[in-house]
């Protein structure tokens, strides 16, 4: 049986695996990119880049665009596969363990294709924001706003949409309007399964990301 702790040893080695590679990747040791303030990504399979390889994940991308900027961050991915919000409210904590300058929330799109009641949605953003403070005091916080397509109900939709700017503004976080601007709904920019993007999809919702992160950076 899969234990909870099993979990955590699973997720503890997919991070350490993700700060070997942004550390490969900016040309540094796996020390020198430990001592770089961090910036974790706490998301779902979009961000951990489910069906590519890690280097093609958006926030490999971003890590070279942090590198070509001069900035001294280190990415950290924390994406999981199927995570709710939910499921980051109950990990927040955790993925904050070792410190964190800037906290970019990638989570809501699994709320919405499950049907989640757009106020426990926002409910769980909120206090993912308010334990990641709580434990960081000073912490940028990014909130990425997600879409559902019009075929899970107009109104769901539309108060779906809402949430994440709502969020963001009563909580004093930076916005990014939408993680998959320009690669939703556009087939060739996504895999068979037509939710998780292909490497070239990934570039493009880097891109989305770094508009906003570039800024908190700098």
């Amino acid at each position: 049986m899969f234990s909870i702790r099993s979990f955590f040893v699973v997720c503890g080695l997919a991070l350490a695996a993700c700060a070997l590679s942004s550390a490969a990747a900016a040309g540094t040791t796996p020390s020198d990119a430990s001592s770089r303030p961090r910036v974790v990504i706490l998301g779902d399979s979009i961000t951990a880049g489910y069906g590519l390889s890690p280097d093609e994940a958006y926030p490999a991308i971003l890590q070279e665009k942090v590198d070509a900027a001069h900035l001294n961050y280190q990415i950290i991915n924390a994406g999981l596969s199927g995570d709710t919000t939910a499921g980051g409210l109950r990990r927040v904590d955790w993925v904050l363990s070792a410190g964190a300058q800037v906290l970019v929330i990638a989570l809501g799109g699994n709320d919405g294709l499950r049907g989640i009641p757009t106020k426990q949605t926002e409910a769980n953003l909120t206090g993912i924001i308010q334990r990641a403070r709580a434990k960081l005091p000073g912490l940028t916080v990014i909130v990425a706003g997600m879409q559902m397509p019009a075929s899970m109900g107009a109104d769901f939709a539309k108060d779906f949409d809402a949430l994440f700017s709502r969020v963001a503004a009563e909580n004093r976080a930076l916005f990014v309007p939408s993680l998959l601007k320009d690669v939703g709904g556009i087939e060739k920019l996504n895999q068979s399964d037509f939710i998780h993007p292909t490497a070239e999809g990934q570039r493009i919702v880097a891109d989305n990301v770094w508009t906003t992160l570039r800024g908190a950076l700098k």
